[in-house]
């Protein structure tokens, strides 16, 4: 995709979308074909890298030992050391609400098997525990605020049972040259992570969260001509995800 084009492209979609109360969120969306779910390596699950954030804060909670407790609750929104893992853990609606309230979880490699047995049980489902290809799991010296203002700019992408990738990159109180780059960007990193590349993709679409998708082509055109039937992203199920 070329910026050039996306620019154009958010201003005819802004242009198109009536205005609203809040900043809308822009989503992209990519259809996906000869893809056989089924194999694991087939499978589209990673965590893409922006150059800018999304527009919208990204809540980060640390789960560690007490090297790590005082920078964790400098840097991050929230922090746990591992003697209050337990008494959190007893408390299934406590879980929850800290789950729900985050999007991130940081943990120190050290105390991962307390964080297993402690938060496991919310976390896993909600598909929250702390990943280390998000770079989440890290050693006891670790230097948390690049992390943290890494995953401010870092998008989960993936399809595992649906062919459709849906992601949000951007809002509208943030500048056009951005929001283009984050599409552009997240755009040629889910090119990479398909087998066939450009061949595994449908049909690519952006929106506004209160609008109607809208169909590009490879270098972020919009296109023009008959509608086609755009399939619906699937409602997310907290049990699994």
């Amino acid at each position: 995709m070329e910026i050039k084009n996306l620019l154009n492209t958010l201003k005819e979609l802004k242009e198109a979308s009536p205005k609203r109360k809040f900043p809308q969120t822009y989503e992209l969306i990519i259809n996906l074909k000869d893809l056989d779910l089924k194999k694991p390596d087939q499978q589209v699950d990673f965590f893409a890298n922006l150059h800018h954030s999304k527009g919208k804060p990204v809540k980060v909670a640390a789960l560690v030992g007490p090297e790590l407790i005082k920078q964790a609750k400098e840097e991050c929104d929230s922090a746990f050391a591992v003697d209050e893992f337990d008494t959190v853990a007893k408390d299934k609606k406590v879980l929850k609400k800290i789950a729900s309230e985050h999007d991130y979880f940081i943990a120190q490699a050290t105390v991962m098997p307390k964080i297993a047995t402690s938060f496991g049980r919310v976390l896993g489902p909600k598909g929250k525990m702390p990943n280390p290809k998000a770079g989440c799991v890290v050693p006891p010296n670790a230097n948390l605020k690049p992390l943290y203002d890494k995953l401010q700019k870092t998008v989960r992408v993936t399809a595992k049972t649906a062919m459709m990738i849906q992601a949000p990159v951007a809002t509208e109180a943030m500048k056009e040259e951005d929001i283009a780059d984050n599409i552009k960007t997240l755009y040629d990193q889910i090119i990479h992570h398909l087998p066939a590349e450009k061949n595994n993709i449908r049909r690519v679409l952006l929106k506004l969260t209160m609008g109607k998708p809208i169909k590009l082509d490879d270098k972020g055109n919009i296109l023009k001509g008959e509608e086609e039937p755009v399939e619906e992203a699937p409602k997310k199920n907290t049990k699994s995800e």
